[in-house]
């Protein structure tokens, strides 16, 4: 009898990345998608578990970037809707005088 040993496959980053990504935008079952790429299904599920939390922390530091620019871009609006008001007066001043 002859003794089997188990192949690990190394599989690179770019790999695991994609199969991620196909297992999580289609339609199809994970199992499918594991199966058609040649890999361990508890193995993809950990990839997909993996890579989802590297997602969210880009999406979370992506978010408070854009709280950020909304902060500025609000502070920014107040100044110049002050700026309009302030030149509107001063327009209509001067328009009395050349009257």
């Amino acid at each position: 009898m002859t003794e089997q040993t188990k192949k690990h496959n190394v599989y690179t980053p770019e790999f695991k990345k994609s199969a991620v990504k196909l297992a999580v935008e289609t339609d199809q079952p994970i199992s499918q998608t594991a199966k058609e790429l040649g890999v361990n299904v508890n193995t993809l599920h950990t990839w997909i578990h993996k890579y989802s939390k590297v997602a969210k922390t880009a999406t979370t530091r992506s978010d408070e970037h854009i709280y950020d620019e909304v902060k500025r871009l609000k502070k920014e609006l107040a100044k110049v809707t002050q700026e309009r008001d302030l030149l509107k007066k001063a327009t209509a001043y001067f328009a009395k005088e050349t009257l």
